[in-house]
This record gives C-alpha cells, sequence and structure tokens, in this order.
C-alpha cells in the first residue's frame, strides 16, 4: 500500500501563559531557530505534557514530542489516550491549522477534517447556506454542492430544518451537518476528532458505516480519535496509543484498545494491601487487603478463583453484610453479590466470594466492596483490585463445563493487627 501520511520526528511545544519570548535577543533567536528547523530557545527545559501535574518549574510544554507515524492508503486507524495525551494537536497538525515546532509531515492526497463542534459554519446562516459555505471552505466547488446537496441533507436527516438559521441548532444537529458535509466531500482522508460524542446512537451507527464505506468501499484513509472503545474497534483495524504526548504503541486495535483499557483499570494490581494508617474507609470500616487468589501463577477462563477482602472492624458487635461488585473494563458491572447479614466483633475479618471456572470470558476486570450495615451503605470502595483473564489457549469455542455458581464462602475472623 501507498503511504498518504508520513509523520517523522514532529514535535509541538507550547508555551504556557502569555506567548512571547521573555527578550528581544529571544525572539530573534527563535527567528532564526525556525528558520533552521529547530526548536525555541530554552525549548530543552520543556516539560512532558501532564495535565495533573501543577508543580513544574517551566512553563514550556511538549505537547508532541518525537512523532513518527506512516499511514497507507485505505487505512482506518484509531488514535486513543488520555485527553492531553496530544491527539487533538496531532490532527490540528495534519489538518494545517497549526504547525509543527520540529518535524516534517508529508501528505498526498485532499483532506477533509472534523475537529469541533460548528468548525467553519455561520450562525446566522441557515443549513442550507452553511452546506455552500463549508462545502467551499473544505475545497468543493459548487457545481459538486449542488449535486450533492439532497443526499447531504438526507444523511443528515434535519431536511425540516435545513432553511432555518442554525443558531437555532442542538449540538447533535450542526454534528450531523457537518459530518454529512465532510463525509460526501470525498476527500483521500477523513479526519474525525470525538465530534460523534454528541450525536445520537442511530446517527453514530450511521457515521460509522459510512466512513466504512469510505475507506472499503473508495480506499480512502480516515483518522478517527474517540474515547468510545467500542466505535474504536467496530471501525478501525489500526490502533496508535499516545501518552504525554508521545506515540507509545501502533498495532492491531483490540491489543491496542485492551492495553489502554489495562492502564486505566490497573489491571496488574492484583492485589492491593494498606496500613491501619492509609487504609481506605470510614464508619468504623476499614480495607487491609483486596485481593484474586487462585493457583498457579496466570488465571485464565478455565480456572476457579477468590475474591478475597480483609477489612478492619472496630466497631463491637457491629451488624455487617459484604456486597461484592465485579466491573468489566468498560465499567459495566456484570454481576455482584453479598455474604449475609452478620454481627461482628471488634478485630481484623476476611470476606472470601468464591468464582467458579468457565463462568468468565477473558478479559480486564474490576472488583468495588461495599460494606453494608443495616440497610445503610456505610462505605463503598469503587476500585478495591484490577486483574485479568487470559483465554485458555489449550481450547477453543466454549471454555468448558460449568463447575458452579459464584457464592460467598462468608467471613472468616483473623487475628486483630
Amino acid at each position: 500500500m501507498m503511504p498518504v501520511i508520513k509523520i517523522e520526528n514532529v514535535s509541538k511545544l507550547y508555551k504556557l501563559g502569555f506567548y512571547g519570548a521573555d527578550t528581544f535577543r529571544d525572539e530573534v533567536l527563535n527567528f532564526f531557530a525556525r528558520l533552521r528547523g529547530k526548536p525555541p530557545v530554552n525549548s530543552v527545559v520543556g516539560a512532558t505534557n501532564n495535565l495533573a501535574d501543577s508543580d513544574a518549574d517551566t512553563d514550556l510544554v511538549w505537547a508532541l514530542k518525537d512523532i513518527n507515524l506512516t499511514v497507507n492508503q485505505g487505512d482506518i486507524v484509531g488514535i486513543i489516550g488520555k485527553n492531553g495525551a496530544g491527539k487533538s494537536t496531532l490532527l490540528k497538525i495534519l489538518s494545517k491549522i497549526t504547525t509543527p515546532t520540529t518535524g516534517i509531515v508529508k501528505i498526498r492526497g485532499r483532506i477533509a477534517s472534523l475537529l469541533e463542534v460548528g468548525t467553519g459554519m455561520h450562525q446566522e446562516l441557515t443549513g442550507r447556506e452553511n452546506i455552500f459555505l463549508n462545502g467551499a471552505i473544505l475545497g468543493m466547488t459548487k457545481h459538486e454542492i449542488r449535486s450533492k446537496l439532497d443526499d447531504i441533507i438526507d444523511f443528515a436527516g434535519i431536511a425540516r430544518y435545513i432553511d432555518t438559521p442554525i443558531k437555532r441548532y442542538s449540538s447533535g444537529m450542526r454534528v450531523r451537518l457537518g459530518f454529512a458535509i465532510a463525509a460526501h466531500l470525498e476527500p483521500e482522508i477523513l479526519i474525525v476528532d470525538e465530534v460523534l460524542a454528541v450525536g445520537d446512537a442511530e446517527f453514530q451507527k450511521r457515521a460509522i458505516g459510512k466512513m466504512q464505506d469510505i475507506s472499503k468501499g473508495e480506499g480512502r484513509t480516515v483518522l478517527f480519535v474517540s474515547h468510545n472503545m467500542t466505535s474504536i474497534k467496530n471501525l478501525c483495524k489500526t490502533g496508535v496509543l499516545m501518552k504525554n504526548g508521545q506515540i507509545q504503541e501502533v498495532g492491531d486495535v483490540n491489543e491496542i484498545v485492551a492495553t489502554y483499557q489495562a492502564q486505566n483499570s490497573q489491571s496488574e494490581e492484583i492485589r492491593k494491601t494498606w496500613s491501619l494508617e492509609n487504609a481506605p474507609g470510614e464508619n468504623g470500616i476499614k480495607v487491609k487487603y483486596a485481593g484474586i487468589e487462585f493457583e498457579g501463577d496466570r488465571l485464565t477462563v478455565k480456572m476457579p478463583f477468590d475474591i478475597v477482602t480483609e477489612f478492619w472492624c472496630e466497631k463491637e458487635g457491629f451488624p455487617i453484610n459484604v456486597s461484592m461488585h465485579l466491573y468489566d473494563a468498560a465499567g459495566n458491572c456484570v454481576f455482584n453479590i453479598s455474604t449475609e447479614n452478620k454481627p461482628l466483633g471488634n478485630g481484623l475479618h476476611k470476606a472470601v466470594f468464591h468464582v467458579p471456572g468457565n463462568l468468565m470470558n477473558d478479559g480486564i476486570y474490576s472488583v468495588g466492596n461495599m460494606f453494608v450495615s443495616q440497610s445503610t451503605c456505610q462505605f463503598f470502595h469503587k476500585e478495591a483490585c484490577g486483574f485479568e483473564i487470559a483465554e485458555d489457549r489449550n481450547k477453543s469455542g466454549w471454555h468448558g463445563k460449568w463447575t458452579g455458581a459464584v457464592r460467598p464462602i462468608g467471613f472468616i475472623p483473623v487475628q486483630y493487627e
């Protein structure tokens, strides 16, 4: 396949606060640095882009740092990462909205971009007038726009409001119209940045289908940024994971999404232990330990395992039950189950829940525990621990015979520490 996008050592430096050099000397040096394709002066002290870091001792931030990526014709590439990872900055550079501080971007073909809701539209103009205005901005001739006008209106699904000023449109209606224009431009490269998040489910499905048609049927290239992992996996074949302005990994989209979700769920922390001083808890309950216990060094779908929680009860005769909640990688509660309500003495206790083999699919999961007394939620520990169940590579299809139901083993008192 022929490359249509080639990104070579691209970096983008931003200065926080007021823009400009501190001295006239710095301005002159920056001017000559730009002529030579070098970064600005003092950029060597620039920090990586971390939104949570308020203690950095510099006001220079690398939004992108040494990005290298090649995209071939017909590829559908999903770009994922946390807010501030550099996804939108990269797409703005590709769309020629901003220029890189260093590096080279080579693009073959016409680009259509959907980066923000309402970009290129005039609030006082009608939907029909904005089709001609936005189409012209994107490079369409008046003849092209007229020939595709009915298709654009039909795809957007806003025929009744097409002669109404778009200042009266909802954000979803503006996205429908903007996407319809860009999709019918017939670009060689279509760039979409999270704008479909404000559309309804029916339109998102139609838009994803249109992007698939653009790529498969017409051999065009799509770059898609979204926080909706289901949409990313349904649409894309290749995934790009970004973190702190750098490309962390490129590969099969399912593997990239799994890596991203594992990082967010901290699935590598299969056991967590706290001391009494820093233990999470309230209302007389503090969690000492939460973890998954099984035989061997790798949990697979066919293996049974126990979900264990140890906690301090700091009240005598405290009637309590522990409810265990199991979540999948998307945050959906797979099931929850609780122990019986039982008075507990002052001390350290253990609640154990048994999960049989061949019950769970492979994937990433997290555990939350709710400690309840007298029908009142005393404390809910949402992300007590995370873990991963691997597929059994010795089997195919159905994992095997179901060996029982999830059941609480109950409370086991242990020695108070």
